[in-house]
């Protein structure tokens, strides 16, 4: 279903990868978090799924996830990107043409992982979301309207907490936050009070080190489950929700070693999402298909670089496939796997 890898070089030890039009050319670009840079690079699309050399911009110590979202209403995606090691959250705006000015930082607790970029207040400003993993906490800060935030508001999940996800799960048109806890072997479900404030969390068992949390509906009945990749288990879970704000126990389905990050979109063109996952100890990615009723066939795997740390899938060549983007922690590089 997928092509060899193409790879790119980037940075030192990509973590996390992106993929968003940037410079308004209707091409997806990819956004890398190059961990021991100390930058975020961006590969322009060449517009036949090739891409040019990253152009770097610097950011904290660090940078762990990078998300593309526009958060200052100028119809430019701008990067966030999560300083593990500076305990900043930094904002790049989007200049135009597909560069970035310099950052603007913004402190939060310590060792931020995974970021999420979604309005919680309803105010039609992007709001970021942060899973604290040495602070045990995820951390909210609300957007001013010009792209600039408030310090952040923390509230406390369980143990290292790698992962969220920003999603109405219970269908009253707020979003709720989703976090996976990787120390405390679950995943939390924070409802949105209103006005971006939420309540305490509710936790439901995983496997053994969830890493990443996604939220989509995977069986059609029109309420948001949870997928989640559960790193020392060697799976990904799937918890059902129950339509009462409450989630089923999981059911596993077996990934290669240390599933790390997951992509959840329909990759087959059967209007069913299917799960893609990065398998950290097996240099490979996973394709999981739908059935049709939330449950999945075996993982289909593709070679990839050393240790690949995210992924994402998205149609880079515009012919209507989508394709892997994955970012290889330990060959320093990123790597495009075309949908034949």
């Amino acid at each position: 279903m997928f092509l060899n890898q193409t790879t790119y070089s980037v940075g030192t030890n990509p973590y996390s990868v992106s993929v968003a039009d940037v410079n308004s050319d209707n091409k997806p670009d990819i956004v890398v978090a190059n961990w021991n840079s100390k930058n975020v690079g961006v590969l322009l699309n060449t517009g036949i799924g090739t891409f040019n050399a990253q152009t770097t911009y610097a950011v904290g110590n660090n940078p762990y996830s990078v998300a593309v979202v526009d958060v200052n209403s100028d119809n430019k995606p701008d990067i966030v990107v999560t300083n593990q090691g500076s305990y900043t959250v930094s904002v790049l705006l989007n200049s135009g043409s597909g560069t970035f000015n310099s950052q603007a930082t913004y402190p939060v607790n310590a060792q931020p992982t995974l970021v999420a970029v979604v309005d919680v207040n309803s105010d039609n400003k992007p709001d970021i979301v942060v899973a604290n993993y040495g602070s045990n906490n995820v951390g909210v800060l609300l957007n001013t309207g010009i792209g600039t935030f408030n310090a952040e508001t923390t509230y406390a999940v369980g143990s290292n907490p790698y992962s969220v996800a920003v999603v109405d799960v219970n269908s009253d048109y707020k979003p709720d936050i989703v976090v996976a806890n990787w120390g405390s072997n679950n995943v939390g479900v924070l409802l949105n009070a209103g006005n971006g404030i939420f309540n305490a969390q509710t936790t439901y068992a995983v496997g053994s080190q969830p890493w990443s949390v996604a939220v989509v509906d995977m069986n059609s009945d029109n309420k948001p489950d949870i997928v989640v990749a559960n790193f020392n288990s060697n799976n990904v879970g799937i918890l059902l929700n129950t339509r009462s704000d409450t989630f089923n126990a999981q059911t596993t389905y077996a990934v290669g070693s240390g599933s790390v990050s997951m992509a959840v979109v329909d990759v087959n063109g059967d209007n069913k999402p299917d799960i893609v996952v990065a398998n950290w100890g097996s240099k490979n990615v996973g394709v999981l298909l739908n059935t049709g009723s939330g449950t999945f066939n075996a993982q289909t795997t593709y070679a990839v670089g050393n240790k690949p740390y995210s992924v994402a899938v998205v149609d880079v060549n515009s012919d209507n496939k989508l394709d892997i983007i994955v970012a290889n922690s330990n060959s320093n590089n990123v790597g495009v796997l075309l949908h034949c």
